[in-house]
C-alpha cells in the first residue's frame, strides 16, 4: 500500500493522528470532517496514497462509492452532496484522494456553490466527443 509519511491522510489511516472513524474496509477509511461545512460532513479516503483520482489503481476504488452511500444512509442524510476535488483550482486542500459526503439539511448549511454554465457550439461539442472517444 503507497503511503506518504508528510500526508495528514495516510498518518490518520496509521492511527497517528486520532480521527473520529465511522467506517474501514480493506481499501478505505470515513471518518467525520474537523472543518465540516454541516453536521455529520465525513471525508471518505482510500488507504492507498495518490494526490488525483487518475492516479489511483483501479483495485483501490472499489470500496470508495460504495462507503460514501453507507456513510450518507447512516447520518440520515435525506439530501446531500458527494463532491471530489483534483487540484488547488478545483479546491483540493489535502494532496490525497478524498471524497466529501456533505448533508445539506437547509439553504445556509452545507455545500452552497455557483453553477456557471459555459455556451459551448455543437461544433466544438462533436470535436470534444471525437478527441475523448478514446476511452
Amino acid at each position: 500500500m503507497a503511503s506518504n509519511p508528510a500526508c495528514i491522510f495516510c498518518r490518520i489511516v496509521k492511527r497517528e493522528i486520532p480521527s473520529r472513524i465511522l467506517f474501514e474496509t480493506e481499501h478505505c477509511l470515513a471518518f467525520l470532517d474537523v472543518g465540516p461545512l454541516s453536521e455529520g460532513h465525513t471525508l471518505v479516503i482510500p488507504k492507498y496514497h495518490a494526490q488525483f483520482l487518475h492516479e489511483l489503481p483501479d483495485a483501490e476504488m472499489a470500496d470508495l462509492l460504495p462507503t460514501a452511500k453507507k456513510v450518507a444512509e447512516a447520518i440520515g442524510c435525506k439530501e446531500y452532496n458527494v463532491l471530489q476535488n483534483n487540484g488547488r483550482l478545483a479546491h483540493q486542500a489535502v494532496d490525497h484522494v478524498h471524497f466529501h459526503v456533505i448533508p445539506k439539511p437547509n439553504e445556509s448549511e452545507g455545500l452552497i456553490m455557483e453553477w456557471k454554465q459555459k455556451d459551448v457550439s455543437a461544433d466544438r461539442m462533436d470535436a470534444l466527443r471525437k478527441a475523448y472517444l478514446k476511452l
